[in-house]
């Protein structure tokens, strides 16, 4: 009797060790530039979702939401980084495409990123008249 529950304990203790796997990071990166390919500090960078029609599962004329929007501003670097640990969950295939605005004064520039989960995913979105 002793040894089965020493031995229910072991296999308690190996199966939740294993299972406990902690999730990386998944950052996105923006980088601004102008025209002549500076950095622009300062720069208003909104990282933001669209519906791409409805989820399976859903009723039919639904339209699917995105709750992702979040803006930063750049550093001297030209640098906006997100933090979208909140976005991805372990398991889950992808993460998302995303759209990328950026602007200062008179200058904007729109791009798109593919965010990989666990990894710092990188975009440059240049900024003109």
């Amino acid at each position: 009797m002793k040894n089965i529950f020493i031995l229910l304990v072991a296999c308690t203790i190996v199966l939740s060790m294993g299972s406990c796997r902690k999730k990386g990071d998944t950052i996105a990166n923006i980088y601004v530039r102008d025209e002549g390919s500076t950095a622009v500090e300062n720069a208003t960078v909104v990282l933001f979702g669209t519906s791409t029609g409805s989820p399976v599962g859903t009723p039919p004329g639904t339209v699917g939401l995105v709750n992702l929007r979040d803006t930063l501003y750049t550093n001297s670097s030209g640098l906006a980084s997100f933090n979208l640990n909140d976005v991805y969950q372990l398991g889950q295939a992808g993460v998302a495409i995303l759209n990328v605005t950026a602007k200062k004064a008179n200058k904007i520039g729109q791009g798109i990123i593919k965010i990989e989960p666990e990894t710092v995913n990188e975009e440059t979105v240049f900024i003109q008249p």
